[in-house]
């Protein structure tokens, strides 16, 4: 099936079609550019612990880490390392594991055709032996390791671990040394093909590339796969956050903070056309132009590192702010100040509008990078929704929308906050 997904607003379209073999393939060719951009995604990601694709059999387990495990082994085939084939294509080729997908990509300027063979085969074909997973849990050790000494890693993991209680979001990505020491190339194949199956992962490309070409080489490549009723197990989660505040000494030059607020998650098409409306809130709140931002910028509570955000994804939803400041505590009360201010008073609607504008531009500006438009379209598929219905939330939000959100998801009670400060003099001896 072959469908034309359009944009009046904006006047371009792109291609979603239903492979025979299950796999969805979004292909938005842009006139004009000289490189393309390739992203393979499956709907698998770190806090996806439990699974069953039998309703009638109990959830396996999956250590944590696995998702992140599994994208390490699968460059490595039979015939070799995938790494080393795009080496003599030019492409530039990565993978990434995130709270609930694993991409795998490459973007180049040549040889395209050669490229998306290379990731379709690799993908669709795993290889793990005893010998190989042994050595991949040293390498992986290692990394964990590595992100332990990581400060910005380490603020933002430790803000999750404070704000959920039961839910896995708050273990690191990779795992932990011990949790990956139970992988083993058997639980490494009962995962792929549960979480890799065709019916449960999409192609995205973007940039110079035809369709016909994609199209052709996933005949040649990818064989139909059984349709499965996959299913994940409902983490009971309570709307309170496990503690109100966690800090660790680092050897840091200046103190880091995450701020987040729990939002009560909803299903996944309302959670993001919940997080765009708060997209525009933390515009309103802190944004360049808000009145916080500029208080907190002039008593030095805040620099060009802080940001905001808007987290959403498998049953977790969070808001955070974050950065560097000479006291964490004190910014962080003046951001809840400032959200109990709008609360109250209500969103001025010339700061809405102009915040509006400046995400409306953001998502825009999006659409003139490959990489974008291909994350953007695998985040929006899997959401239920189409790329240009991003565009349409931002540009048809409304200040009542952004009332509704600012009351019912910025709640105070629901904040924690986590804190990394330099080692003092004791600590360095």
């Amino acid at each position: 099936m072959k469908q034309q997904i359009r944009s009046e607003r904006i006047r371009e379209s792109y291609w979603k079609i239903q492979h025979p073999s299950g796999l969805t393939l979004l292909l938005y060719p842009m006139e004009g550019f000289s490189s393309a951009y390739a992203m393979m995604t499956t709907d698998y990601g770190s806090v996806d612990l439990t699974f069953r694709t039998d309703s009638s059999v109990p959830f396996t387990q999956i250590p944590a880490g696995t998702a992140h495990f599994l994208e390490h082994k699968m460059f490595e085939n039979k015939d070799g390392d995938a790494f080393a084939k795009y080496a003599a294509t030019g492409a530039s080729a990565n993978a990434f594991t995130s709270f609930d997908k694993t991409s795998y990509l490459f973007g180049c300027a040549d040889q395209f055709e050669e490229s998306l063979r290379i990731l379709l085969e690799f993908v669709s074909t795993p290889y793990f032996t005893p010998q190989t997973v042994s050595k991949e849990q040293g390498i992986i050790g290692q990394e964990i390791k590595m992100y332990d000494d990581n400060p910005d890693w380490r603020v933002l993991f430790n803000l999750l671990k404070a704000i959920y209680v039961h839910h896995p979001i708050a273990i690191d990505i990779a795992g932990t040394v011990e949790s990956i020491a139970q992988i083993t190339a058997d639980s490494l194949y009962e995962t792929y093909r549960a979480f890799y199956n065709l019916h449960n992962m999409v192609l995205a490309v973007a940039g110079n590339f035809s369709p016909d070409v994609v199209i052709r080489i996933a005949d040649q490549v990818l064989s139909p796969a059984p349709k499965l009723q996959l299913e994940r197990a409902v983490v009971d989660e309570p709307e309170q956050v496990a503690q109100k505040r966690i800090e660790q000494k680092f050897p840091v030059a200046a103190p880091m903070f995450c701020l987040g607020l729990k939002i009560r998650p909803s299903a996944p098409r309302e959670g993001v056309v919940n997080s765009v409306i708060q997209e525009i809130v933390n515009e309103v709140l802190a944004g360049d132009a808000s009145g916080l931002y500029r208080r907190l910028y002039d008593q030095g509570l805040i620099n060009a590192t802080f940001d905001s955000e808007a987290d959403v994804g498998k049953d977790f939803a969070a808001v955070i702010f974050s950065g560097e400041s000479k006291d964490p505590d004190r910014a962080a009360q003046e951001i809840m100040k400032e959200i109990e201010r709008l609360q109250s008073q209500g969103i001025d609607p010339e700061a809405f509008a102009r915040s509006k504008k400046a995400v409306y531009g953001r998502y825009v500006r999006m659409l003139n990078r490959p990489d974008s438009i291909a994350n953007a379209m695998t985040s929006a598929y899997f959401s239920g929704l189409d790329l240009y219905d991003l565009l349409d939330i931002v540009a048809d939000a409304t200040l009542e929308q952004a009332q509704k959100r600012l009351a019912e998801d910025y709640r105070t009670d629901c904040a924690a906050l986590s804190v990394i400060s330099p080692l003092d003099e004791t600590a360095k001896e």
